[in-house]
């Protein structure tokens, strides 16, 4: 590991984005720190002269004790990269408060509380830069993943004001919104769709599962993704927003043409139109 390097604590390494960035930043002489709440899982990234943590952001205790740790080791934390999330599909009314919850409580809840327990360490120092993963999702928001896209537009706000907040203190707020890049959240969502089909979205539970998978469909590289993610991020004065990845410039211009445009727009590609039809009839 590079002892002399930048000091890297990055949340949400099991997998995807969070995993890859981890790897980047080692090759260009950071001193990473990857995390997940099953550290076992990315004990091979010990051979790559990466140091691996448990760290749970839905649990404050569990934050507390991994920045305090890499504190004490390291004596300080430059970059921290908030990245860990979940992806919850479904129509919004059919989904349970604890779902919703679980969502909120780690795309949005466990960023604050990571970026709270940090903040004070580079205050102290006057510099640092916090990286907060949002998406493209947050931009333009579609069915059945308005839990998810929800989230990341609340990340993306709470960035905007966190970044204005913190640069007197000289820490710098970074807002990554990635279109589609190539991950395993689509799997993991793929998860007890079929409950759907006893609910009056029964007729087009393939479109809802469709959903769940709509991010893969010819999707960036992570590899390739990561690359110029981190070619930004290590520059003295990085970008404020960056934006990378499949869709990452086309959506937003869709996002700003005429709402009811846009509705019909997805209505018709997830399948809204269709059950229209089918309860008309």
């Amino acid at each position: 590991m590079n002892n002399n390097g930048p000091i890297v604590l990055i949340s949400g390494c099991s997998t995807g984005i969070g995993r890859s960035l981890a790897v980047e930043l080692a090759k260009r002489n950071c001193r990473v720190i990857a995390t997940a709440r099953k550290p076992e899982i990315i004990d091979d990234l010990k051979a790559l002269q990466i140091e691996t943590a448990a760290l749970d952001v839905t649990d404050e205790t569990s934050i507390n004790a991994c920045v305090q740790a890499v504190i004490a080791k390291t004596g300080k934390i430059d970059m921290l990269i908030n990245n860990a999330g979940l992806l919850l599909i479904g129509p919004l009314v059919e989904l349970e408060t604890s779902e919703l919850r679980r969502q909120f409580e780690t795309n949005v809840l466990g960023l604050a509380a990571l970026t709270r327990a940090v903040v004070p360490h580079m205050i102290e120092r006057k510099s640092g830069k916090i990286v907060n993963i949002s998406s493209i999702s947050g931009v333009l928001n579609t069915p059945f993943a308005g839990a998810y896209c929800s989230t990341k537009a609340a990340v993306t706000a709470f960035s905007d004001a966190l970044r204005i907040e913190l640069a007197p203190f000289g820490i710098r707020v970074i807002t990554v919104q990635p279109g589609g890049i190539k991950s395993s959240l689509s799997v993991n969502a793929d998860r007890e769709l079929e409950r759907f089909r006893k609910t009056p979205y029964g007729p087009i539970q393939d479109f809802i599962a469709r959903r769940a998978h709509m991010s893969q469909e010819n999707a960036t590289p992570t590899e390739e993704f990561v690359k110029k993610l981190v070619d930004k991020l290590i520059r003295e004065n990085p970008p404020r927003f960056i934006r990378l990845g499949k869709g990452s410039t086309l959506l937003p211009l869709v996002a700003k043409l005429p709402r009811a445009f846009t509705d019909r727009l997805l209505s018709r590609k997830l399948g809204l139109e269709k059950l229209r039809k089918v309860y008309r009839d």
